[in-house]
């Protein structure tokens, strides 16, 4: 369990990701408090901690034992970090964008909507990732003989993404999202290697057990999910964590791919800094190497490696 952190230190960032993210491993009569706050965290913001115990149909122990499990000191504590979120965002967030998709909304409503969602995901994706781990993660792969990333679904998207990025700046990748292919895979990595495995609710079973195997064999294995409790969590040397929030008509594969993909190009370019000479090298050779594939001049104004003779 995380350490209980300041009024202060909280107040830094949202309190409603961390409850989220948190949320499908708190205890039933937690998850009934932490749905209170997320309903309505203005109100929270200004009731007793025994108001917030019968609207939830439990106890102010248990109220005090949720704080303690989302890393607040306790309620106090937590009222204080509801207030400055309200008042942090209230300028930013328009009360309709915020609600969920309905069938009756029209295409303006739905792009308003998606628009806001993205948007909102990627922001709170960086405010609650951690560094210390990006930079530990980074240094994984940087160093790495071999990187194998595993993800199925919508998750194997992303997956690629990162593979064909490392791929461009020399570094040895591989993508997976076969579960068979994928625990072959794993079961050749050894110490040096890296592990890396996609998962939105960090349960895909597939997913999972590849980095189980990775890591019996000595890889360094490194989870990306929305849950940090969530059973890949077990499995992962290092946890990097998105901010997604999904909707009826966004299960899984769209704000969740937004918030994946914000965490792998931070990574990326945190690897390609390590190796800076020789990625912008790579990256110049691979641009060019497709260069005569593309209509017209390079985006940058320069001519095609075709045409001065390179």
């Amino acid at each position: 369990m995380a350490p209980a952190k300041s009024a202060s230190e909280i107040s830094e960032a949202s309190p409603l990701v961390r409850i989220r993210s948190l949320l499908p491993g708190l205890a039933r009569a937690e998850q009934r408090v932490a749905k209170v706050v997320l309903d309505n965290p203005q109100v929270v913001a200004h009731r007793s901690i025994t108001e917030v115990a019968e609207a939830a149909g439990t106890s102010e122990t248990t109220v005090t034992r949720f704080c303690k499990a989302i890393g607040v000191g306790g309620y106090p504590e937590l009222r204080i970090a509801l207030a400055a979120d309200t008042a942090r965002t209230a300028a930013r967030i328009d009360r309709d964008l915020g609600s969920d998709i309905a069938p009756t909304d029209d295409l303006s409503q739905v792009v308003g909507k998606v628009a806001f969602a993205d948007a909102r995901a990627v922001e709170e994706t960086a405010d609650q990732l951690e560094i210390p781990t990006l930079s530990a993660v980074v240094d994984a792969v940087a160093s790495a003989g071999r990187v194998d990333v595993y993800g199925v679904g919508a998750s194997a998207f992303v997956a690629a993404d990162l593979q064909q990025k490392l791929h461009r700046i020399g570094r040895v990748s591989f993508a997976w999202s076969d579960t068979h292919i994928m625990l072959t895979s794993a079961a050749v990595l050894s110490e040096g290697d890296v592990a890396f495995g996609i998962s939105h609710t960090g349960a895909t079973a597939d997913t999972v057990e590849a980095l189980r195997v990775a890591r019996e064999r000595g890889a360094t294995t490194v989870a990306l999910t929305n849950f940090p409790r969530s059973p890949i969590s077990e499995v992962a040397d290092h946890v990097l964590t998105t901010a997604a929030r999904e909707t009826t008509f966004r299960s899984g594969a769209m704000a969740s791919r937004i918030a994946q993909l914000t965490v792998i190009d931070c990574l990326f370019i945190g690897v390609a800094q390590k190796h800076l000479d020789s990625a912008r090298n790579a990256l110049e050779s691979t641009y060019e190497a497709v260069g005569g594939h593309r209509l017209g001049p390079r985006p940058d104004g320069r001519r095609k490696a075709r045409e001065t003779g390179k």
